[in-house]
C-alpha cells in the first residue's frame, strides 16, 4: 500500500535537496597561488603548447615536457625562458608538468612579421649573442637581411657576429669590408674547417644563430655539438633560396657546459616594426654625444642632423656615421630576399 502524500507544510530542510547553481559552486578569489616550492628549469624547445625543460639537480640534468598552467593567461613562453613548473617532474614518457611563472627576462631578440605589423613576435629570450649567419655563395648574401639582423641585435642589446660561411666556395674580403664601419667582429668559416675561433666568441654566452635557410646554421650546430642531429638540407639551384630544415628554435649546450648555441628557423624576412632609433644609437657610443646638437624627434638621417657636423668636426669617423644611416634605413626599406641576385 503507498504511503499517503506529504503535505508542504510537512516538509522541513531534511525533505529539501538543494542544488548548487552552475558556475558558483566554487568560491573564486583574485589570490592566485604562489608556487614558493615550484622547481626552476629553462625552456630548451617549444612544440604546439608543449614545453621541453632542461631541470637541474645533484643527480645531474634531465628533461621534462610541461604545459602552460592556466594562471598565465595568453603570457608567452619561448626557448630561453627562465620558468618555475610544478606537477609530475620525474621525466618519464607519460609524465606532464605546469609551468607557473615564468621569471624576469634579461634579454629578448624580437622581431615583426613585416615593417607595418605592430605585433611583436619573441624569437629567444635571454641570450647574450645574435651570430648573422651568411652564407658567401649558394645562396648569395642579402645584405639588408644583415643590417636589419644587426638592428635586431642592438635593438635587443645583444652582442652581434657575423658567421661566414662556405669560404671555401667565395672569399669574404667584399663581405668583410661592407662591414668593417661596425665594428663587428667576424668569422669565417667552411665545410670540415677548424672551428676554434668561432667556439672561442661562444665560449660562456648564449647564442642566437640567425639566417637565412641553407646558409649552414644546423651544420655549424652539428659540429658545435656532437649528437646534435639537426637536420641540413641544400639550396634549390632555380630559385637560389634554402629548404626549410628547421621547423622550430632549439637550445643546445655546448660540450663542457661553456655556452649554449640556438638554432633558429630559416628566416625570409626579418621586421623591425618594434625598434626605437634611440635604441639603435646607442650602440654606436662614439656618435652618441653628437646627436646632442639634433633637433627634437631627428632620425639621424636627415638635413638638420647635428651628426654631420659632429663628424666633420673629427670626433669620429665618417665611415661609423655611414655604417649608422645604413642600418637606419634598413628599417624603412623592404629586405632583399626577394631578389637572390642582389
Amino acid at each position: 500500500m503507498s504511503q499517503p502524500r506529504q503535505r508542504r507544510n510537512d516538509l522541513d530542510e531534511d525533505d529539501v535537496r538543494v542544488r548548487p547553481q552552475r558556475g558558483k559552486s566554487r568560491p573564486r578569489t583574485k589570490d592566485r597561488p604562489e608556487h614558493s616550492g615550484a622547481t626552476g628549469g629553462l625552456v630548451v624547445a617549444v612544440d604546439r603548447g608543449r614545453y621541453t625543460c632542461l631541470l637541474s639537480g645533484p643527480a645531474g640534468d634531465r628533461e621534462i615536457t610541461a604545459m602552460r598552467a592556466r594562471e598565465l593567461g595568453r603570457k608567452g613562453i619561448v626557448v630561453g625562458d627562465r620558468v618555475a613548473i610544478v606537477g609530475d617532474l620525474a621525466g618519464g614518457a607519460d609524465s606532464l608538468a605546469r609551468v607557473v611563472r615564468v621569471e624576469p627576462r634579461r634579454s629578448v631578440l624580437r622581431r615583426t612579421a613585416d615593417d607595418t605589423d605592430p605585433v611583436e613576435r619573441v624569437v629567444v629570450a635571454n641570450a647574450d649573442q645574435l651570430a648573422v649567419v651568411i652564407a658567401l655563395v649558394d645562396p648569395e648574401p642579402r645584405p639588408r637581411l644583415i643590417d636589419r639582423a644587426l638592428v635586431a641585435a642592438f635593438d635587443a642589446g645583444l652582442l652581434p657576429l657575423l658567421v661566414l660561411t662556405k669560404s671555401d666556395l667565395h672569399s669574404p674580403d667584399d663581405l668583410l669590408a661592407a662591414y668593417a664601419g661596425l665594428d663587428v667582429p667576424a668569422v669565417v668559416t667552411h665545410r670540415g674547417g677548424n672551428l676554434d675561433a668561432l667556439r672561442e666568441r661562444l665560449k660562456g654566452r648564449t647564442t642566437v644563430l640567425l639566417g637565412h635557410s641553407g646558409v649552414g646554421k644546423s651544420t655549424l650546430v652539428n659540429a658545435l655539438v656532437p649528437g646534435a642531429d639537426r637536420a641540413t638540407g641544400v639550396v634549390n639551384r632555380v630559385t637560389g633560396r634554402g629548404r626549410h630544415t628547421s621547423s622550430s628554435a632549439v637550445a643546445l649546450r655546448l660540450p663542457d657546459g661553456d655556452g649554449w648555441v640556438v638554432d633558429t628557423p630559416g628566416i625570409r624576412s626579418f621586421g623591425l616594426a618594434h625598434v626605437d632609433v634611440n635604441r639603435v644609437i646607442n650602440a654606436f657610443p662614439d656618435l652618441l654625444a653628437g646627436t646632442q646638437e639634433c633637433p627634437r624627434g631627428c632620425t639621424h638621417d636627415e638635413p638638420e642632423c647635428g651628426l654631420d657636423a659632429y663628424v666633420a668636426a673629427g670626433h669620429a669617423e665618417p665611415a661609423r656615421l655611414n655604417s649608422l644611416r645604413r642600418l637606419l634605413r634598413a628599417r624603412e626599406l623592404p629586405d632583399d630576399d626577394a631578389d637572390p641576385r642582389s
